[in-house]
């Protein structure tokens, strides 16, 4: 049944219109999450493995079947697609400070940046590749953004775990932003 099981999971992630929890995904087939969380292990391997053009990527509990990133070029052209349209470099800085320390308030990111960030951050969240992910527990409930699932496809990433390191470092630290004195913890909302 593992071959088999295997089978059904791609089949039904090919036709599902967004990502799918392993718990849908179980229901769907009725049988338990632990064997789709292990047959979903099989296939991620499977496309990894070398060369295909499909990959499965996995974001927040959710998977989805996206293609390679090597194929990018040549899917816009059989599409006729012009995906050319660039990000400033404001919203590439918004967006890279997002991914690395997500979640991060608007403050937080204009605390780095040292200028407003409202325009770049409308940006993204149009184009979808930050969302609201939550609210910080401080005055004012600022929001919280975070990356989505369209940010992971659009780099060609599985997970935020394949983003690379800074300069051979250590990723930032998500619940902390730098000051001039050094790290200043931060409180996350859990919901």
């Amino acid at each position: 049944m593992n071959e088999k099981l295997t089978a059904l999971l791609e089949a039904l992630l090919f036709v599902a219109e967004g990502p799918a929890s392993s718990e849908d995904l179980a229901k769907a087939l009725g049988v338990k999450v632990s064997l789709v969380q292990q047959a979903l292990e099989r296939l991620d391997q499977e496309y990894n493995a070398g060369g295909r053009g499909l990959r499965l990527q996995k974001h927040k509990g959710r998977y989805q079947l996206v293609t390679s990133p090597e194929a990018a070029q040549h899917i816009e052209k059989f599409l006729g697609l012009n995906l050319s349209a660039r990000l400033s470099p404001a919203a590439l800085e918004v967006l890279a400070l997002v991914a690395y320390r997500q979640p991060i308030t608007r403050a937080q990111i204009e605390a780095v940046r040292g200028v407003n960030s409202d325009g770049p951050l409308r940006t993204l969240a149009l184009r979808g590749l930050v969302e609201e992910v939550g609210r910080l527990p401080a005055p004012g409930r600022p929001i919280l953004y975070g990356t989505t699932d369209e940010f992971l496809r659009l780099f060609g990433l599985q997970s935020l775990d394949d983003l690379p390191p800074l300069d051979g470092t250590e990723p930032m630290r998500a619940d902390s932003v730098e000051s001039g004195i050094g790290q200043i913890p931060l409180p996350l909302d859990e919901n």
